[in-house]
Parts: C-alpha cells; structure tokens; sequence
C-alpha cells in the first residue's frame, strides 16, 4: 500500500515541494518504508528528492528548499512488489519521451507478461523490480508512438487508454509531464482510491491529487471528487480535462481501506471512513451478543489503538459496556502490520504497546482490533492482557477471518501464514491465546459501508472471500505470489540486496 500527491500551483513562482511534504505527512500512514518528491521548474527542468525512510527523515529544510517549481508529485512506499532499495523509491522517472515522473499505489496482476513485452516487443529496459516501474514505462511507450516533439492531452488520454488495454490489476495513479501539467487516473474497476480537488486564490486555482480527502480537506482545497474507475484527469496551466476511458464498469473500492488503511477523517468513494468504522462497531456488537448469548460476561471493552477505536466506542455504546483505553501506544513505532518479517513485528509490538494493569486485573475483557492478519500481533496483545491480569480475555475482530492473500496492493502474502487459513474460530482462538475470537460477518462489514454510499453494488472482499475481480488470478499465479512473497523469501532478497542499483536516482542524503 502507498500513498500518492500531484499538485499544480496558479502562481508560477512559488513553490509545490512543502504542501507535498506536508501531504505526504498526512498519508505517512500509507507507507513508511521510502518517500519521495520529484517537482518541475522553468523550462521543464526536473528535481528530485527520495530515499527509503519515514517522509520528516527523507526530507530537510535544505531538501525542500532545492525542490524548485510549481508543480510537482510525492510519494510514500511500502513494498508489495519488488524490494525496500534505495532505487525502489517513488516517483520514478523516464526522460523519454518528453520527460516523465510517475507515482503508483497498487499492484499488477500481469507484470511478468509486461516486463517480457517491454523487453523483447518495445526495447525498454527495467532496472528494477518495482511494477510501477512497469507502468511508467507501459506508458512512456504508448506516449512514444505518437511520433510527435510535443503531445496535447489527446495523446495523453490514448496513451493512458492504451495502458488500460495491457495492465491488470488494482492501481491509482499521477504523473507529471515536464513543462506540461500533472495526470491522474485509477484502473477500471476503482480498486485503489484517488481523488481530486480544486484551491481558489487570487491569481487562479490551485489543483491536487491524492490516495485521501483528509489531505485536500487540510490544504483548503474543495470540490474534492473521486475519480471514477477508469477516468483520468489532465491539469495543465491551462485546462483541466477529464475522460472516461473504459466502458463503465461497476466500481469495486477495496474494503480493506475502510477497516484498516484509510485515515478516520478521510471520505473514500463518498463514504466516510469514520461512520463506517461506527458501524462495523454496530454490527460486531451484534455478533458478541450472538456469540456468548447467556454467557455474556464481559466486564470492560478496550480497543487496539488507534484503527479499532471508533468501533470499539460504538461496542461499548450498543452492549452498554464500559470503554477504557488499556493499551497506551508509543507513537514513534511504525505499523507492526506492513513491518518485515515475524519476529521484527513481534518485537515491535511490545515497543509500540503498553498494557496498564489499573484496566486489565481481575477482569474479562473485550480487546476490539481491526482485523487479524497472521495472528502475530494478536497473539502478543492477548498475552500482555494475562499479564496484566486479565481473568479472560475476548478478542473482537471487525473484519471477518482473512483466508486469502491479496493482490491489488497489500502484502498479505501467503495463506499459510495468515492465522484463519485452515482454521475456525475456536483453532483461531487457541493459536493467539484467547478464551474466544469473535468476527464480523462479511455480510455486514459489507453493510457498514454500501449504506453510506448505495451507488456502490459490489466491493473488493477477494481477502476475506477469494473472489478477485479482475482477470489473470489463477490458483498458479497465487503460488508464484506467494512464494515470492512469504517472510522467508523477502529476507532472502535483503540479504542478497546490493548498496545501491544504477539508474536515475539521487543519493539523497547528498551535502
């Protein structure tokens, strides 16, 4: 999962590079593995600043100082393809055609077919693992074709058509043209999120992409709009054009985002993340009550900070329940969920973690987290509930068991190493230690979101109920996915990893 900003400034001379450090801040939930910035200067000159770290270590004052021009695109990265080099670092960048700066959130399906077609048919070399890398190049090509020393926003809009023809998967994303505007758009069934806003002032309008609304609502931009699935938008200083370039499909926004990625405060494809999260609190209350029935006996509802709290407010509401905050969290330890490796995150948990025996001791406790991945998070936070005194201790997930990997974007790798595969509740319950898991029904995480937005018929569930709504997810391409992307194989890749790969990218530490 990554977070991504596009931003054009009406005022020509001032500069693009601390609203998007700002921005990329607001997303740095998105991704804490790498950041970047990559702005555009007078006369199309392209400069750049990205490096692997969180967004406040990538970049300095003398940093943003240095990102010179009104226009400009920021990135934050975890890996879900490819691995955390230096030279994995978004945006990426081709000079030719015309000069083009790229930042991805997503993954594709297909990307060895492309890399063979970019190989053996267009002549393009790739210089790393990274599918976005792919996807820049799918459309550097299509762009190439046109033949033309400068392109309008008709070639721009056949390219990206093009790109929809050979790329499958789930992907949002925004690229800059140097000396042309910036372009946003999202694959045809609107997996990943992306929006659109617009900032009046007196020279003109200021204009912005990003994965979230919460940044567009904290820069003072409105009007904000989703794209749709399959639209792309093109901002240039001078027009803002937009086209639908697929035969409507039905929009089918990743579910997941709603439970875990997306900020509170963000509203993706016009449903607010935080009175959806309310509602999942709604419905896991309903399912408490169906599970335990007679043998309610819970004393205290504590949430896993800080996703699960605005769910875990409303159980404790509807079960009339007291609500206390057992878990104190150290702020500056990043999501154990997108951490490498087993033991790294078991580590952090505890350093991220801490359970205050004043609301666990001598009582039966109700802990309320998002989801449950592999079960190694979960596993540490019910034993700091023992050993704080708990006398039982329910655990209460607000997604429902997640039996399947992901392939549009999160690294949920193998099924083998997510706790609920091959197991029901009660094995769950014994393997992360707790007297009784308890999971939202499918059927009303779905509910918790559809009611706020009826346009929207179907959602991307493939985690909890392997359906995936693209083509090309065969039973062998999920073998090949997960081999490449269990623990045991990403630590391979960094213990093989070299300094640094040749190619367009700055030592950005560089003074």
């Amino acid at each position: 999962m990554c977070g991504i900003l596009a931003l054009l400034l009406a005022d020509p001379s001032a500069s693009a590079s601390i609203e998007l450090f700002e921005g990329l801040q607001i997303l740095q939930h998105r991704g804490q593995d790498a950041a970047g910035i990559v702005t555009c200067g007078n006369k199309g000159r392209l400069y750049q600043c990205k490096g692997n770290g969180m967004v406040r270590d990538v970049f300095d004052q003398q940093h943003l100082q240095n990102l010179i021009g009104n226009l400009g695109i920021g990135h934050v990265r975890y890996p879900t393809a490819g691995t955390s080099s230096h030279s994995e670092a978004q945006p990426f960048y081709v000079n030719s055609p015309y000069g083009i700066v790229f930042g991805h959130n997503g993954n594709l399906i297909n990307a060895k077919e492309l890399r063979r077609f970019l190989d053996f048919k267009a002549h393009r070399h790739i210089n790393t693992d990274s599918d976005s890398e792919l996807l820049l190049n799918i459309f550097a090509d299509n762009l190439q074709k046109t033949g033309k020393s400068r392109i309008n926003e008709e070639d721009i809009f056949t390219a990206i058509e093009g790109l929809y023809e050979k790329c499958i998967g789930g992907y949002a994303c925004v690229a800059m043209i140097a000396g042309f505007g910036i372009i946003g758009f999202r694959d045809a069934n609107g997996i990943r999120p992306i929006c659109f806003g617009k900032r009046k002032n007196e020279l003109g309008v200021d204009y912005m992409f990003a994965s979230e609304s919460v940044v567009l609502d904290a820069a003072g931009f409105s009007e904000v709009k989703d794209i749709g699935p399959g639209e792309a938008f093109i901002i240039t200083k001078q027009a803002v054009t937009t086209r639908a370039l697929r035969t409507p499909r039905e929009l089918t926004p990743c579910i997941f985002e709603y439970v875990y990625f997306a900020r509170p405060d963000s509203v993706l494809d016009g449903i607010s993340v935080y009175r959806s999260r309310l509602a999942m609190g709604e419905y896991l209350a309903d399912q408490v009550l169906r599970k335990l029935g007679d043998k309610m006996d819970i004393e205290v509802v504590i949430p896993v900070p800080d996703t699960s709290r605005v769910a875990a407010l409303q159980v404790s509401y509807k079960l009339n329940i007291i609500y206390r905050e057992g878990f104190i969290k150290n702020r500056y330890v990043g999501r154990t969920f997108i951490m490498p490796g087993q033991n790294l995150r078991r580590q952090n948990v505890r350093k991220k973690l801490n359970a205050m025996a004043l609301e666990f001791f001598g009582k039966n406790v109700l802990i309320v987290d998002d989801s449950i991945v592999r079960g190694t998070t979960s596993k540490e936070i019910v034993q700091m509930a023992r050993d704080a005194g708990a006398k039982k201790v329910y655990f209460a997930s607000c997604a429902p068991p997640i039996r399947y990997p992901n392939v549009y974007g999160i690294d949920m790798p193998s099924r083998q190493e997510l706790v609920a595969y091959n197991r029901d509740d009660d094995e769950i319950a014994l393997a992360i230690g707790a007297d009784k898991v308890i999971f939202q029904r499918l059927e009303d995480l779905i509910k918790s979101c559809d009611k706020f937005n009826q346009t929207i018929k179907a959602f991307d569930c493939s985690v909890f109920d392997g359906k995936y709504v693209t083509p090309a997810v065969t039973p062998e391409y999920l073998e090949i996915l997960e081999a490449a992307r269990n623990d045991y194989a990403k630590q391979s890749r960094e213990n093989l990893k070299a300094p640094e790969t040749i190619g367009l990218h700055n030592n950005y530490r560089s003074s």
